[in-house]
């Protein structure tokens, strides 16, 4: 009886059972092949069509980059060499690598200063990029333009210090004016650092030492992909502040500055480049007082960044106009000046929005510095096609140099555009 009992009673588990392993197609690698490459018919053709081309770059690349050779003189030693065999002459990288990184003019027991002055850039940069770190990092961002132009050029140490004192006056002068008007602030400060410059110019000639700290390397000593890097982060760092304000001057509600910025935008942007770096290269210097002596690198970043800051402007416009309208009328309500508001409410909202067009702008300004090559500035570009390929030793070696300078600029626009997403994701540029 008892038995029978016990046996009727539903047994319950005083313990869970361990879990199973999931299916082997719902998990791990196999999960992620299932789902992105052939999660369908048509997408499953479509990755066997890319690996089939894959397979095609790489069965003809692979062994030309894997039989390189390295240790030659010339492109006839390679080819004795590679005795017919399929390889690529990587030799004229490790032959002239200090020409394409420096150019075939700067001081060779002077690359340290170049290299140093790029280390410290990633310093320098480092505070305004990642704001998370110590804002009293900005200090060394803002002495790092006068003690880089100092590092790369040399000569007197009063110059990058003349030009230190200009750039604190005149931000003295618009902090001090800005609260009145923001024009009057704005060209007060402009107006107070040339004439701290122009004074300072007499001082620097009178007191400039025979023989400097630092050696002297004329401008046009520069060149190699040096000349690209110097040229793309000087414009972009003044393309951004002045596109600011092209934008601003734009939807001012004065019509002579309105008109100025719409003329200048529109006529900028209806100019090519290369011809704006033509006009920097033979009618620029004409614009200058005859005794002054404006060398071909500031006028080229005088061009640059006057075309790069028309796009820059409209870009942040488009930005500006794609606030509501609320956000003006907030600012106001709040009893905000127009600089007060413009910095503390609008200009911020609208630079997260333009975000991409800014970076989008600074990739392509960072690749068109190549154009300086026709203008005989000799940059990575044009030290490939000027001094490298007109060589004896090297004339006909093209993929390997070519490919170099590709993957110099893949690394830094590259770089630029993870930075870019990373900082949409931080900022939440999309609203989410």
């Amino acid at each position: 009886m008892s038995d029978t009992h016990a046996q009727s009673v539903a047994f319950v588990r005083d313990t869970a059972i361990p879990a199973a392993p999931a299916p082997a197609n719902e998990t791990g690698p196999v999960k992620w092949l299932r789902e992105n490459l052939f999660a369908t018919w048509a997408n499953a053709l479509l990755t066997i069509a890319a690996l089939f081309v894959i397979y095609l770059i790489l069965s003809a690349t692979l062994p030309w980059i894997l039989g390189g050779v390295w240790t030659t003189s010339s492109l006839s030693e390679c080819r004795e060499v590679l005795a017919g065999e399929t390889g690529a002459c990587f030799s004229v990288l490790s032959e002239r690598w200090n020409q394409l990184l420096f150019g075939f003019k700067y001081p060779s027991e002077l690359y340290w200063r170049p290299t140093l002055a790029l280390v410290m850039l990633f310093v320098a940069a480092a505070p305004v990029l990642f704001f998370d770190l110590p804002r009293k990092l900005l200090i060394f961002t803002a002495l790092y333009p006068f003690i880089a132009f100092w590092l790369i050029w040399g000569g007197s140490i009063l110059v990058p210090i003349v030009a230190l004192l200009g750039v604190v006056g005149g931000y003295l002068v618009y902090s001090r004016f800005v609260t009145q008007s923001f024009a009057t602030g704005f060209f007060g400060g402009i107006v107070a650092a040339l004439i701290i410059w122009y004074i300072g110019g007499f001082i620097t000639e009178a007191l400039a030492p025979a023989n400097p700290m630092l050696a002297a390397v004329p401008s046009r000593d520069l060149g190699g992909f040096m000349l690209n890097l110097m040229l793309g982060v000087t414009c972009v760092s003044l393309s951004i502040p002045l596109g600011i304000a092209l934008a601003l001057g734009r939807q001012s509600s004065m019509p002579l500055i309105k008109g100025i910025c719409v003329i200048f935008i529109e006529f900028i942007r209806g100019v090519p480049l290369i011809t704006l770096l033509f006009v920097a290269s033979v009618m620029l210097a004409y614009f200058f007082p005859p005794e002054a002596n404006v060398d071909l690198f500031l006028r080229v970043v005088i061009m640059i960044t006057m075309f790069s800051s028309a796009y820059i402007a409209e870009v942040i416009r488009g930005g500006l106009a794609a606030l509501p309208k609320g956000q003006y009328e907030a600012a106001d309500s709040l009893g905000l000046e127009y600089a007060q508001a413009m910095r503390l409410i609008i200009l911020p909202q609208a630079l997260k929005i333009s975000i991409p067009g800014i970076v989008n702008i600074a990739v392509g300004l960072f690749k068109d510095t190549t154009l300086v090559s026709v203008i005989s500035m000799f940059d990575l570009v044009g030290m490939i096609r000027g001094p490298i390929l007109a060589s004896t030793e090297w004339n006909g070696v093209y993929w390997e140099l070519l490919g170099f300078a590709a993957l110099l600029f893949f690394v830094v626009c590259y770089g630029i555009s993870q930075y870019s997403q990373w900082l949409e994701r931080r900022l939440a540029t999309d609203h989410r």
